[in-house]
């Protein structure tokens, strides 16, 4: 069902700037990129070591403000009063098809490239994790849990709240500016709007390009393992066609029919993974690793919430590679807000019908425990692995990160080459959920408030599609790396959009009085009999056709 709308329309010379503006600049981007790769990666490493330099503290202190806004949601009356969508309201999905939807945008193909490469890269290099004797290889597998476990979907699922309350219950567009600009001053909402669309736009475009070669290139690293066939150009080329194709035909039957059987496809092949590693892997040592290394997350959570590796800013410096969370705590929360928009946005969407206390635990809690079981069996097979092979997983990850999940499947014994063409199959299948699910919610920002047709999500596809051709064919890996950090570098800023929009929404939340749940309840009220009536100044008034007035409440 869609909510009645109660927002505003963008004007005319707005709707254009946020159609145009954002491929006119992706094409400005590329062509800067190409021309003078090596001047624009320099521009972007030295961003990145200003960011990582100066403001380590300030990403620190966003996912800590994520995971509290989340704690307040689950423990508040609030989170029980409140439904997505209104009192009456009933879930679209079942839980095991919400579950695999939100999963699979979220985190199933960053989840499956760094499964394995985070864990043998940081089993000597593990801050804050006090190691048990004889166990120094298991503070990778922890920092593992934390940077994709609890936290990471924690300022995933903020994001959406604001999104989800927005559009489900207040009737606004599935937008960040409708969900943001309300906290601002009236005379400066229609400009900041603009511009809060234009950077979702910007940031759902180039994260899912870079995505999409990304993904092409672990693909084709998994094809190589059991096929033999050497990646190259043209295979990536060929890859990205066969992804994008799949991805237009889920996009074009819908959320219904398309992404939610390619989700729980993927669900049900990640359990046979995961199992078979298990079964058929070092299964003593992985449970044995799994409970111990579960212990010292729970015991060094806090402790790993709040580093900020303090000495290293008694000087200033001269590159992030100098810095442990340049490489890792920083990078992959600056990762996680420059995808919020399009994971975020999916997840508002599908999420209709849910208290916000069952929201937050379906999306935080949840995906947070799969996770760690999921990087628990692989990265715990890893390590085995890699101490049985005197350090050949290490050694392949070092040659290419991508790699380091296809050559430890290959040391399972009996299954090793099944599982090889599983895992490969999945880089795909997550990735088509990803770039569907991104799909959605950029036809969303463009079209909003109107209904995009399956044709525009198609076409979307195919722009996206194009874009991770010129970088990928034309530039390589490392135009591509370049373009990506380059986006991430970019949630600096949004960052900043995002905690308005929270604070926004918690304004909204605590102001809920009487107007505002009847207003709720007429704005998901499909009777033709009520009519719902916005004035200039924003405000929301139920009327029956014969002029009777139901309820009122201001629609910010």
């Amino acid at each position: 069902m869609i909510p009645r709308f109660t927002g505003r329309d963008l004007p005319p010379i707005g709707r254009l700037l946020i159609q145009f503006t954002p491929p006119i600049a992706i094409i400005a981007l590329i062509f800067m990129v190409l021309k003078n790769p090596d001047g624009v990666a320099g521009v972007i490493f030295d961003m990145r070591t200003y960011v990582t330099n100066d403001f380590t503290w300030l990403f620190i202190l966003y996912s800590l403000f994520a995971v509290a806004i989340c704690a307040w949601l689950v423990f508040s009356k609030l989170g029980k009063q409140v439904r997505l969508g209104g009192p009456n309201a009933k879930p679209e999905y079942s839980n095991f098809a919400w579950y695999s939807m939100l999963f699979a945008c979220g985190q199933g193909i960053g989840l499956i490239f760094w499964s394995v490469a985070q864990p043998i890269m940081l089993r000597d290099d593990s801050p804050v994790i006090r190691a048990v004797e004889g166990d120094v290889a298991g503070g990778g597998i922890v920092w593992a849990y934390f940077h994709w476990g609890f936290t990471a979907w924690a300022m995933y699922c903020v994001v959406a709240v604001c999104l989800a309350y927005s559009h489900h219950n207040l009737g606004k567009t599935l937008t960040f500016r409708e969900a943001t600009v309300d906290i601002l001053p009236r005379w400066a909402q229609g400009g900041a709007g603009v511009v809060v669309e234009l950077l979702a736009i910007m940031a759902t475009v180039l994260g899912l390009s870079t995505s999409f070669a990304f993904a092409a290139m672990q693909f084709s690293s998994g094809l190589s393992s059991f096929t033999g066939a050497t990646s190259s150009p043209t295979l990536w080329l060929l890859v990205i066609v066969g992804l994008g194709t799949a991805a237009a035909i889920s996009a074009f039957f819908g959320i219904s029919k398309g992404m939610k059987l390619v989700s729980e496809t993927n669900s049900i092949l990640s359990v046979v993974l995961v199992l078979a590693a298990l079964v058929f892997g070092p299964t003593l040592f992985i449970v044995s690793n799994i409970t111990q290394t579960f212990g010292s997350y729970f015991m060094n959570f806090i402790p790993m919430s709040f580093w900020t590796d303090a000495p290293s800013t008694a000087q200033p410096l001269e590159s992030w590679q100098q810095s442990w969370n340049g490489w890792w705590t920083v990078f992959i929360w600056c990762w996680v807000i420059a995808f919020s928009p399009f994971v975020a946005g999916f997840i508002a969407r599908i999420s209709r019908g849910r208290t916000l206390r069952e929201f937050v635990i379906g999306v935080t809690v949840i995906p947070s425990l799969i996770v760690m079981l999921w990087i628990g069996v692989l990265g715990s097979a890893a390590i085995y692995y890699d101490d049985l092979s005197a350090g050949g997983i290490s050694s392949a990850v070092g040659e290419n990160v991508s790699s380091g999940l296809f050559v430890m499947l290959e040391s399972i014994p009996f299954v090793g080459s099944l599982l090889l063409i599983v895992a490969t199959i999945l880089v795909a299948t997550y990735y088509v959920t990803s770039l569907d699910a991104g799909t959605y919610a950029l036809a969303e920002f463009v079209s909003a408030p109107k209904q995009a047709g399956a044709w525009f999500r198609v076409v979307l596809v195919i722009s996206i599609g194009a874009v991770a051709t010129v970088l990928l064919t034309l530039g390589g890996s490392g135009v591509v790396d370049t373009v990506q950090t380059g986006t991430i570098i970019g949630a600096f800023p949004f960052s900043i959009v995002i905690l308005l929009m929270i604070i926004n929404t918690i304004k909204r939340l605590l102001n809920r009085d009487r107007a505002t749940k009847e207003l709720e309840k007429v704005v998901n009220n499909p009777d033709p009999k009520v009519e719902l009536k916005i004035d200039e100044a924003g405000e929301a008034r139920a009327v029956t056709t014969d002029g009777m007035a139901l309820g009122s409440g201001g629609a910010r």
